[in-house]
């Protein structure tokens, strides 16, 4: 089994004690990582005993978790733990949040029901005031996870995992944690950079006046409406110099500090009239990765806080400027440490639907030919409720990492997983948010609309066309060559699209890739290209760092070298 160097030095009574959200931080933070009881059942009603000890965050099917039990569909698991209030902790309301559940939660305290959520990727909370006691709280949650047998959005897990497949994460997988607010309290908070102007707009939820302080500058405006404030000094926040601005805000008893960057994303035409991804409206090709944010011991949960930011500066050290986060949904602790070490970051919203077809899957691949996705049976979405839960999830992903001025893009669909209105939903990202880039199709499925034309390509060579409808073209995926390091891999029966022994042939095979291939391409037209992948991830030994982040399989300096692209003007 593989462990990462942050796995082995896991401090098991305070995993992950970080404050878990940078951009809405107040001093009140009650940590509920660390052991809990943990049970499984086939029954729908809490045990009398709980077998296991499990350390929370780590899914219960990970070695981090001290369980290493895949939860199965038909199954119950519940987890149950005490906690005490620190005195004077509460001044007013307490809330009780959870980074991520995956997939279907029921949470009570002391017996009486909490909340219940759906949906495995982002934070919910709920306030707690009323059902707390004096002494010690009683916490239980019941989780249900169907995984690829249900239609809930999965991203890459499997029940039989393999290839480009990996294991079921079920459970609490990111942090819980309280804090204690006052009855009027900040319940939300929009930023909008507006660079053109020199201004950020401030959006936050409550009743009253808030007062901001922005680097030393004190400016005064009303909760619950827009407000629109000039910066006395104007830095563009890029990947080379990614500069974020500190800010308070203080509305009656209430305090939050935050950041947040100017910087705008669009798509433009260079000076030859070829359409861009534009950076802060110059022409800036991206050049990045396809990033699983998979680890061997943690599974969907990092072992550690440095070990969320190690994958971040590895890509920046070796020459990419971005990542595609790969049908999965992070901890903001990542887009935090993406926000100030500058790596941009083209965001997928994780999967879902029915038993994919491989026919619908892979015919675009074998044939070009790309199909209306209106067509809910042949993209194994024919459940009407499934499609809804889907579009809420979506527009909730867009809504909470909002604020992060390392996204700039929004990729609804990959490889037809699930595909379904991409057009409407697009739209409908728009409305929530129009400062940001929609990527529709992912590889394949392209209903010819929306500023992308986005491909994938794998085992032939890419040539550079322009798009027949005039938009902006990116590889948003290719390369995936395997390069197995004995004794940091999971297997000796690699999956990878073009396949190595040997480090000399690997590092030649890149450097022709990119100079017979990508470079060319990118002095034509190609705006972006993302090369897969950052990690290897279980079976699946394409990544430019073992799975155990032990070994990085090219000298980074090297590969800066390889990759390097000439400016776009």
């Amino acid at each position: 089994m593989l462990m990462t160097k942050w796995g082995e030095a896991l401090d098991r009574e305070h995993p992950l004690p970080e404050y878990p959200r940078p951009q809405l931080r107040r001093e009140s933070f009650m940590n509920l990582n660390g052991a809990w009881q943990c049970a499984f059942t086939r029954e729908n009603a809490e045990p009398e005993t709980y077998e296991y000890e499990i350390t929370v965050p780590f899914a219960p099917e990970s070695v981090l978790s001290g369980v290493e039990r895949v939860l199965q569909p038909g199954e119950y698991l519940w987890y149950r733990r005490g906690f005490e209030l620190p005195e004077g902790f509460n001044i007013g309301r307490v809330l009780l949040h959870f980074g991520a559940v995956d997939q279907c939660a029921r949470v009570w305290l002391n017996g009486e029901d909490v909340c219940v959520h759906t949906g495995g990727s982002l934070p919910f909370a709920a306030d707690i005031t009323e059902l707390l006691v004096p002494g010690e709280n009683i916490l239980v949650v019941r989780v249900t996870d169907d995984t690829d047998r249900g239609w809930h959005t999965r991203g890459k897990q499997k029940l039989k995992p393999g290839g480009i497949w990996y294991t079921p994460v079920s459970g609490i997988w990111q942090t819980v944690w309280c804090e204690s607010v006052p009855e009027n309290y900040i319940s939300s908070l929009f930023i909008t950079p507006h660079l053109e102007s020199g201004s950020v707009e401030l959006l936050a939820g409550g009743e009253g006046a808030v007062r901001a302080e922005i680097e030393g500058e004190s400016y005064e405006f009303r909760a619950g409406e827009p407000a629109l404030i000039k910066l006395r000094e104007v830095r563009p926040w890029t990947p080379e110099e990614p500069y974020l601005y500190k800010f308070t805000l203080t509305l009656g008893e209430d305090r939050v500090e935050s950041y947040f960057a100017l910087r705008s994303v669009s798509v433009g035409e260079d000076r030859n009239g070829v359409k861009r991804l534009l950076l802060n409206g110059k022409p800036y090709f991206m050049n990045g990765l396809l990033d699983q944010g998979w680890w061997p011991d943690g599974l969907y949960t990092a072992p550690s806080d440095e070990a969320l930011a190690f994958d971040v500066a590895a890509a920046k050290a070796m020459g990419f400027n971005t990542l595609r986060k790969h049908v999965k949904v992070e901890p903001a602790r990542w887009y935090y440490h993406c926000d100030r070490l500058g790596m941009l970051v083209w965001q997928d919203m994780p999967n879902g639907g029915g038993s994919y077809s491989a026919v619908t899957v892979s015919a675009p691949l074998l044939t070009g030919s790309h199909s209306r996705d209106d067509k809910y049976a042949k993209f194994a979405r024919k459940e009407e409720k499934g499609r809804a839960e889907f579009r809420e999830e979506l527009l909730d992903m867009v809504s909470c990492l909002y604020n992060s001025p390392s996204v700039v893009m929004w990729v609804i669909f990959n490889e037809g997983w699930g595909q379904f209105d991409s057009d409407k939903l697009a739209e409908a990202v728009s409305e929530i948010d129009a400062t940001r880039i929609i990527d529709r199709a992912s590889g394949w499925h392209d209903q010819g609309t929306g500023e992308l034309r986005s491909i994938h390509l794998y085992f032939d060579d890419y040539k550079y066309k322009p798009d027949k409808a005039g938009r902006c073209v990116v590889l948003s995926e290719f390369g995936g060559y395997s390069l197995p390091i004995p004794g940091h891999a999971q297997t000796d029966k690699p999956f990878g699209y073009r396949k190595f022994r040997e480090h000399d042939k690997f590092r030649r095979a890149l450097t022709l890739l990119y100079d017979g291939q990508i470079r060319p391409a990118s002095m034509q037209g190609l705006a972006a290209a993302i090369y897969t992948q950052l990690t290897d991830v279980e079976t699946e030994l394409n990544g430019l760092i073992t799975y155990d982040r032990r070994v990085i399989k090219l000298a980074p300096d090297d590969v800066k070298r390889i990759i390097a692209m000439p400016p776009v003007k």
